[in-house]
């Protein structure tokens, strides 16, 4: 048996280096393979198309984990929300105060705590405005759907409307290689390079938008447990404030 030559093994050593850095950081199963070997096809057809594949998949899912921040009006928000349907459970962070949500049907609860509601309407304060703040902090108050904060807050519990108004792309669409995202092996979509923001997909399985980066700096956001139902229960009564027709957030 003729022996292999010390220096043809470290090239071969190095070779399989590579490729082992090459396959972690980019999904792919092996540095001769095609990368869409074993997977739903989606890595092969036109951007367009891709997105509209993952867009379908996203509407057609009847439950999914949002988690990320978003940035509008000059305000980052973070979210960490389980939508479906039927209602929402999850919490918001803006400007260091953060407020949990949970939306049944059409009954929206929002539960924080009394540092939340005392700052909530920019008012000087006095007893009134703390006793009404010890009052609500800690519990499920009950929004009022003609409270004007009732269609704001219930934006971040409407997974459609939430979703319509996220996994959107800007300029040209084109792909951008094969990543993995959680495990998952993705290939990317990207607007106008990148600078319209950029879309991970799933290779997996159904094709679900696992990670989105929006134009302009405006969040990130990660998506996971598509499909997979979650509880939403009622909070007991003693737990409950029903504030009447206008919250003092308005």
């Amino acid at each position: 048996m003729t022996a292999i030559p010390q220096g043809r093994k470290r090239r071969a050593a190095l070779v399989s280096a590579v490729c082992a850095l090459v396959v972690s950081g980019t999904g792919l199963t092996g540095c001769s393979e095609d990368p869409d070997e074993g997977t739903n096809g989606v890595g092969k057809l036109p951007a367009a198309e891709i997105q509209r594949k993952t867009r379908t998949a996203a509407d057609s899912a009847e439950a999914v984990r949002l988690s990320g921040n978003v940035v509008t009006s000059g305000r980052t928000y973070e979210l960490d929300m389980q939508l479906k349907t039927d209602g929402a459970t999850g919490s918001v962070t803006v400007q260091g105060a953060t407020f949990q949500l949970l939306r049944i049907g059409e009954q929206l609860y929002l539960k924080a705590g009394a540092d939340f509601w005392s700052d909530a309407d920019g008012q000087s304060g006095g007893k009134a405005d703390a006793a009404a703040a010890d009052k609500l902090g800690g519990k499920y108050v009950k929004v009022p759907q003609a409270d004007p904060s009732y269609k704001k807050f219930s934006g971040f519990t409407e997974k459609d409307v939430l979703l319509e108004g996220l996994l959107t792309l800007h300029g040209t669409l084109a792909t951008d290689g094969h990543h993995e995202q959680a495990g998952i092996r993705t290939i990317r979509i990207t607007g106008d390079k990148g600078s319209g923001g950029t879309l991970d997909v799933s290779l997996e399985g159904t094709p679900y938008p696992l990670r989105l980066t929006r134009a302009g700096g405006a969040g990130t956001l990660t998506f996971s447990s598509w499909g997979k139902d979650f509880p939403l229960e009622k909070p007991a009564k003693d737990e409950t404030v029903d504030y009447g027709k206008q919250l003092p957030t308005s």
